[in-house]
């Protein structure tokens, strides 16, 4: 018998209402953007609230450090938009500060290492901070009058009050505390006395502060969410990149722009459209995926063995073909992409009472990004520059103002009639982010089963072309068709180690929406408007 690292059943409630929902992977996050709601505003200005309240209640994920993708879709439209705030490469990025080992890379890598992991931490591995200007836009083209102060009062409270300081907070921080411990600021907050915080063994946890995080949710408050790319923000910020020996300066900060764009969108079966950030994501790889299931839709009842061993096959041929033919070097120049298979990034969920969708994704690559805090703004740093292969001119190379591919999936289904219902998800997890977005949506828009039940069914996932993962939950014919359709390990999906994807998704119509979070995720909720 297989070792199992937990003996419960887990299950997640759904929300449901007609004033609103907000469904992240932290439960306070999805507080900040229902009352954003309650209070007057739309699906864009919750979904902004919740993302800077994710940086002081789930830091490790995402923050005003990363970056991302947003698909909005307004109620009275057919047709979504993207706000891009995709990873940019600074403009003095130099294929040279980044010397290989001779080694490959053991871990989350197909490419040679780099001499002292400098493109996985530390200064060096910093892409352009995108996340605030994607906020900013996110705000501006779909949001309301409602003031960004009004916005950011609740990621300010609860940088304020600090980070919950219980067992998820302790084992998020120990499984980085070995780079944590090699930076003076981001020791100082995560690793008092040397050692990962931990909740006391009786009572309630307490909380820990963020360094300055809060000081700089404040500034972004009175002097706008523009200061951290061209005021006094953006020169603190260059100033302690600078004396680490990073290459991100003013001028990548000063050019940095979120870009809304139509959505591509993937033809669902002939009745549905997928509304995706297209480009340089996984958007490409679903659509491949989707075409190579049009003729294996699954039952009513639900997928059956034969449609998991079809599902199984299709993702490693659809992810064999991303792997060779994907990636750019620049924003224009298409190459071939080797990508990192393990990320932690966040997504997070929105409709309105009006029924306006907002799907947004947002990371900080690995689990603590960068590992890197800087000091006098408390900004913890992505480290994107692992998406991009070391080899100087490779394919997706590191290159000034590159664009590596990445594997965020936020998308929005439409029925091509009009009309309802519509559905609005995504996911975490790297490159399993895809495998969990097709399967909600397959069960939901195809097997028109409920979200809850969706979420709680037993998954596959395909990261790349060599294997499958399967739920050692699905039916033993089930496991038996995966094993005959290729290679296969049978594997828990359980909070550590990490086997499947965090998905989430919001369906709406006419009377309503409801939403579920990730089962598995502690912290993850659904959480409706009251009015």
């Amino acid at each position: 018998m297989p070792y199992r690292t937990q003996n419960w059943t887990l299950s997640k409630p759904m929300a449901s209402g007609r004033n609103g929902i907000v469904v992240s992977q932290n439960r306070e996050a999805a507080e900040a953007g229902a009352a954003i709601l309650e209070a007057g505003g739309n699906a864009a200005d919750a979904a902004v609230a919740a993302c800077f309240a994710l940086a002081a209640v789930e830091p490790w994920n995402s923050g005003l450090g990363g970056i991302g993708f947003a698909v909005v879709l307004k109620a009275n439209e057919t047709k979504a938009k993207v706000v891009d705030f995709g990873p940019v490469a600074p403009r003095r990025a130099d294929p040279a500060d980044y010397p290989l080992t001779g080694e490959m890379k053991k871990d989350l890598f197909t490419w040679p290492e780099v001499v002292g992991d400098v493109n996985i931490h530390g200064p060096l591995s910093f892409l352009i901070p995108s996340s605030v200007a994607g906020y900013k836009a996110l705000k501006e083209s779909f949001g309301t009058a409602m003031p960004v102060s009004k916005l950011l009062a609740p990621a300010i409270a609860l940088a304020k009050r600090g980070l919950a300081q219980d067992w998820y907070t302790t084992l998020k921080i120990s499984s980085s505390a070995a780079v944590l411990r090699l930076y003076r600021e981001s020791a100082r907050i995560y690793l008092p006395n040397g050692l990962p915080p931990v909740p006391p063994y009786q009572g309630k946890p307490g909380f820990f502060a963020l360094g300055n995080l809060a000081s700089t949710l404040e500034r972004l408050a009175s002097a706008g969410l523009d200061d951290f790319y061209h005021g006094e923000l953006a020169g603190r910020l260059v100033a302690d990149i600078k004396a680490m020996g990073g290459v991100v300066d003013a001028e990548d900060l000063a050019a940095c722009k979120a870009i809304v764009r139509d959505a591509p969108t993937i033809d669902w079966r002939g009745t549905h459209l997928v509304h995706t950030a297209g480009g340089l994501t996984a958007a490409p790889t679903l659509e491949a995926v989707v075409e190579g299931m049009a003729a294996d839709k699954p039952a009513p009842h639900g997928p059956d063995a034969e449609w998991f061993a079809t599902l199984s096959r299709v993702m490693r041929e659809a992810y064999a073909s991303r792997l060779e033919g994907l990636g750019a070097a620049t924003s224009a120049q298409g190459s071939a992409a080797k990508e990192p298979g393990d990320t932690c990034t966040t997504h997070l969920t929105v409709v309105d009472g009006e029924g306006t969708l907002v799907s947004v994704t947002t990371t900080l690559l690995s689990s603590m990004g960068s590992r890197v805090v800087l000091p006098d703004t408390g900004v913890l740093m992505n480290n994107g520059m692992m998406w991009f292969d070391p080899r100087p001119g490779s394919a997706n190379a590191i290159a000034p103002g590159a664009r590596p591919l990445c594997n965020m999936c936020p998308v929005i289904v439409t029925p091509k009639s009009g009309g309802w219902p519509r559905y609005a998800g995504g996911s975490s997890g790297g490159r399993r982010i895809l495998a969990s977005v097709y399967q909600m949506l397959a069960w939901t828009v195809d097997c028109e089963v409920g979200l809850e039940e969706a979420a709680h069914w037993p998954r596959i996932d395909v990261s790349g072309p060599d294997q499958t993962s399967a739920d050692l939950r699905l039916p033993e014919q089930t496991l038996a068709a995966l094993e005959a359709a290729g290679p296969v390990v049978v594997v828990e999906h359980g909070v550590l180690p990490i086997n499947f994807a965090c998905p989430n998704l919001i369906r709406v119509d006419a009377d309503g929406a409801e939403g579920i979070s990730d089962v598995i995720s502690p912290w993850s909720a659904a959480v409706a408007a009251k009015r």
